[in-house]
């Protein structure tokens, strides 16, 4: 059992505090406690996601690296397994797996491959809102069929001109008696089902938390032009019936906690390799890992792998407890990202020319560590938030 954050004082204060029945909740203590201490079904998640990463995904990720095929192949497998829909209730066919559970599947995921990893989960992206503010129909039938056959489903939010800056998005809603009619632009799809977030208030002094809307919206719908890969897709004259409006405030920050987590599988996988290669490797008569700079470097990437999955696992334990996590999550994304960068990074300088080698797995580490400071709000939107929210308790 661990306690962050506590001083031995701390600790006594507050269970004298229970015992006397001065405080009747924890909740009422001003400062809330961290616990680590994985349950068995913990455990039986996280070794079954360890196992599919070893024995399925390392064995062929080089492969569809090279290749660029669609690994639908392991997206099924992954699906069989339960893997990709373990943040779903179980009302609905899912594992209901709380934040914290999640996070600890995604890290598994992540020292396998981040790129598998993000395939195999990008599903959660688009179904998160559904689950934090959809109705029981819309739950139902859209949480319902991903649990019922291995399909996929996107978050549609990027547009050319509108990334982190939501607020710039130019696609829009137009409302025609019982449906809207969307029109506009939207990047990096290609999925069989939609979320997509688009300007419904033509007002535009209209402040950007009223003046967008979020539809459900499936791929095969009339007006939807789907590009090259990885291009554009566009929306015209798209027809959505008002059923399939759905507000999705509280969806940002299980995004940015399965980053973190994902950033910290990648990182691991990382100190894995570069620890392997340092104890194959021998230069001057001796193994590299017996150089004191190498070992240091090593100690140090331990370090970082170890406070960046204490972030994550802070994150989704703040959520889970029903506390206000916005700023644990951007800092566990933020510190995370800049983690698997520094990582991957410092593994290619343990191999050496070997580190460029797409025989090795590092150099590939390397290019998939770069999107976590990216994707999902980048590190320095991480930044803004938590000073945001810093100056905000001061000024409270």
């Amino acid at each position: 059992l661990l306690w962050f954050g506590l001083s031995w004082k701390d600790c006594s204060l507050f269970s004298h505090s229970l015992t006397t029945g001065k405080i009747k909740d924890s909740r009422e203590f001003v400062i809330y406690f961290f616990l680590i201490e994985l349950t068995d079904e913990q455990k039986a998640f996280q070794a079954t996601t360890c196992k599919f990463a070893l024995e399925e995904i390392i064995s062929v990720v080089a492969q569809y690296d090279k290749t660029g095929e669609y690994l639908l192949p392991l997206i099924k497998w992954a699906w069989e397994l339960g893997l990709k829909n373990s943040h779903i209730p179980e009302k609905c066919g899912g594992l209901g797996l709380g934040n914290f559970e999640a996070c600890l599947v995604t890290e598994e995921l992540a020292s396998g491959c981040a790129g598998v990893q993000t395939a195999i989960e990008a599903n959660s992206l688009r179904q998160t809102p559904v689950i934090i503010a959809g109705n029981e129909h819309q739950q139902k039938k859209y949480l319902g069929r991903t649990t019922e056959e291995p399909m996929m489903c996107a978050y549609c939010v990027t547009e050319p001109g509108a990334g982190s800056d939501v607020a710039s998005i130019k696609t829009k809603a137009e409302k025609r008696g019982e449906e809207y009619v969307i029109n506009g632009q939207k990047v990096w799809e290609s999925k069989l089902m939609y979320f997509l977030i688009v300007h419904t208030d033509p007002d535009p002094n209209t402040p950007a938390s009223r003046a967008f809307t979020g539809f459900t919206v499936e791929a095969d719908s009339p007006g939807i032009q789907i590009g090259r890969k990885q291009v554009f897709e566009n929306v015209r004259d798209v027809r959505v019936l008002k059923e399939n409006v759905l507000i999705s405030e509280g969806a940002g920050f299980k995004i940015s906690m399965g980053v973190a987590a994902g950033a910290v599988g990648l990182a691991k996988r990382a100190l894995d390799e570069a620890t392997r290669y340092a104890l194959e490797r021998k230069t001057f008569g001796k193994a590299i890992v017996e150089h004191q700079a190498v070992s240091f470097l090593l100690a140090e990437m331990a370090i970082r792998v170890e406070f960046a999955r204490m972030a994550y696992q802070r994150a989704g334990w703040e959520g889970d407890a029903g506390h206000r996590s916005t700023c644990y999550a951007s800092i566990a994304k933020a510190f995370a990202g800049d983690i698997a960068n520094q990582v991957a990074t410092d593994a290619v300088q343990i191999f050496g020319g070997n580190g460029f080698n797409t025989e090795y797995p590092v150099e590939k580490l390397m290019r998939d560590a770069n999107i976590c400071q990216i994707y999902e709000g980048t590190a320095q939107i991480q930044r803004m938030v938590i000073a945001r929210e810093l100056v905000g308790k001061i000024k409270a």
